[in-house]
Parts: structure tokens; sequence; C-alpha cells
């Protein structure tokens, strides 16, 4: 146990998924490279558990929440469970973010529950007014959580201090993305927004003209996210306005799924059952794969691959130029959770109260 442990402090850090999306900016992106077949290496049954929420990988655990309103623990390479800590509420789609041995996720009564990474004691809790659907993202000393009472919140992540909070003009379901000492958040308002991680204060909004439920993903000065008005859309945060949308011309649905952005392609999902892949800088279609149900699950890219899961019940590996299928797994339940990265494995939780890993 000592030596693994002390192998596992040694990992880069790109062998780390510590939040939803990977990272504060929301990419969905890995410098890890998986092996080109995968295998599946264990699965962790919890029988009552549906799992909505994705998990993040850090320093060897899987870390995942459930409709039950569990917070787990799960080891990375056995598929053993390390603890459980008890919410008290069901545990929608907010995904744990681990930072400085503390673990932070939201729930369906409206807290932010801090909890020890090492053996699942809890540390504090801030209530806020309204369920919880946002993943926490955690920048130096402070953690950002959107709530559905129309407030993203800022507090100390250490202690669990309120620091600020802003009101928006509607649900804040999506995951704030940060960059350069500001959150940008896509709301239920729709409006874009940039707020001042400093004072929590407004820098801009842009109107976005639909609903959103997607969070941005975030790319040199842009931001890309889907919409319920059928759209995909760019933000030049630089020049804060849109500068591209891309709309299906024969069919009309949302886009749920965050966004992947990498080697100039942005990647997520439709309610219309495909995964697309779009030229970031113009918006136009490169090429859609379709599966047999919606996909809500937003891909992770890792090596020239994508990585998502349908509400089909199947795992997919995509080559990220052309969006071949290069590999599927029939979990036989749907994957509306979001895959995570890791120590040369990926895992993904489904509905019903499964979490798979797969590697070599």
């Amino acid at each position: 146990m000592r030596i693994l442990t002390l192998a596992l402090l040694s990992l880069p850090a790109f062998a780390q998924w510590p939040q939803f999306r990977g990272n504060p900016q929301l990419t969905g992106v890995s410098s890890e490279k998986l092996p080109a077949t995968l295998k599946l290496l264990w699965t962790w049954e919890g029988g009552a558990e549906v799992f909505e929420s994705s998990p993040a990988i850090s320093d060897g655990t899987v870390y995942i929440g459930a409709q039950t309103g569990d917070l787990i623990a799960v080891d990375l390479a056995t598929g053993k469970l390390k603890w459980r800590y008890k919410t008290g509420k069901d545990i929608g789609e907010s995904s744990p973010a681990v930072s400085n041995g503390i673990v932070y996720i939201g729930d369906y009564d409206g807290v932010l529950h801090a909890v020890n990474a090492k053996d699942g004691a809890g540390l504090w809790k801030h209530k806020t007014f309204a369920e919880i659907k946002s993943s926490p993202v955690v920048i130096g000393d402070r953690v950002l959580i959107g709530s559905y009472d129309q407030h993203l919140y800022c507090m100390n992540a250490k202690t669990g201090k309120p620091l600020w909070d802003f009101e928006g003009g509607g649900p804040m379901h999506a995951t704030p993305a940060v960059i350069d000492g500001v959150a940008y958040i896509s709301g239920c308002d729709e409006h874009f927004r940039a707020i001042r991680i400093a004072d929590g204060k407004e820098a801009y909004n842009v109107s976005a003209g639909a609903y959103t439920g997607a969070s941005p993903a975030l790319m040199g000065s842009m931001a890309y996210f889907g919409t319920f008005g059928n759209e995909v859309m760019a933000v030049d945060m630089k020049l804060k306005k849109i500068l591209w949308h891309f709309e299906n011309p024969t069919r009309k649905f949302p886009f749920y799924s965050s966004a992947a952005v990498s080697d100039g392609k942005v990647v997520l999902g439709g309610r219309d059952k495909n995964v697309y892949g779009l030229d970031a800088k113009t918006g136009k279609q490169i090429w859609s794969f379709a599966t047999k149900s919606r996909v809500e699950s937003s891909p992770a890219i890792a090596a020239g691959r994508v990585y998502i899961g349908s509400n089909d019940g199947r795992f997919y590996v995509l080559d990220l130029a052309t969006g071949n299928k290069l590999w599927e797994y029939n979990a036989g339940a749907p994957l509306s959770s979001s895959p995570a990265i890791g120590n040369g494995r990926v895992v993904i939780g489904a509905q019903d109260g499964r979490l798979y890993c797969f590697g070599s």
C-alpha cells in the first residue's frame, strides 16, 4: 500500500481529472494517451444508485455523486469502495471537484458540501435557496457554484465563508468556466455572463437568445456552448459578441451536452441522437456520428479520440478528425454521465448504478 501511494503521488498533473470537464476552462481535454483498444477493467455496482453526476479522478481515486445522496469514493486501480458521504438529499448532475484534499459537490437541497478526500468526513456546508445542479469549480482559495435560486456563489474553499454572490435573471444550471480571473456562465436567463472572481461584479453579458443548460468551454478568446434554441454558438470574449451559430438545417433539437474543444474542433452531443464535430473558427459541420438515442453526455478528448456516452446505453470512442467509430461498449443502461480520464484509464457512470472503468 505504501508503494502504491508513493507511485500515485508521483503521477504527472495531466493524470488527474479533478472536476467536471477536467479543468476550470471546461475544455473536456486530457493530455493522456489511452490504449487503442479499451478493455473493461472493473465495474463498481452501487445497486440503488443512479449516476447522472460525472466522475472526477484525483490521486488514484474516483469520486462521483449518486441520486441516493451519496458522494462515493472508489479506488481507481481496483474498483473497491473507499468511503461514502451522505449528503441527506439527492445528487443530480452536480459533479465533484477535488482540490487540496477536499471534495466539493452540490445536492438537490441546495447545499454545497466540502468533504475530506481521504476519509469522507464532512468539513463544511453552505446552503443556498434552491437545488444545485451546477458543478463546483475551485480557483486558488475560492470555490464557485451556481444554484437554481438564480445566484452564482463564491466561498472560501477551506472554510466555506461566503465571499460574494451574483444574482442573474434565471436558474444557474451550468457550471462556470474560468479563465484569467473571470468566471463565464451560460444561463437559463438566455445570457452569457462574465463575472469577476475578485469581487463578484459583472464585467459584461451577451444575449444568447435561448435557454442554456450546457456549460461553456473556453479556448483562447472563445467560448463555445449549445442551447435549447437548437443552436451551438461561439462567443468572442474579447469582442464581447457572438462570432458564429450552428444549427442543423433539417432537424430542430436542443444541445444539452457541454462541448469539448481540441485541435480546432468543437465536439458535443445533440438530443437528435448525434455527436457533432464542428470547425471552431467557422462553426461549419465537419462530421456527425449517429447513436440510437439522445446524447446528453459531454465528450472527453484525448490524443485525437473522442470518448462519449449515449442514452442508447453505449460508450463510444470516435476519431476526432473524421467522427468514425473506433470502438464501443454496450453498458445496457443510459449513459448521461460524462467520462473522466486519468492515469491511463477512462471512467463513466450509468443510470443503473454501475460505474465503469476502461483501460489496458
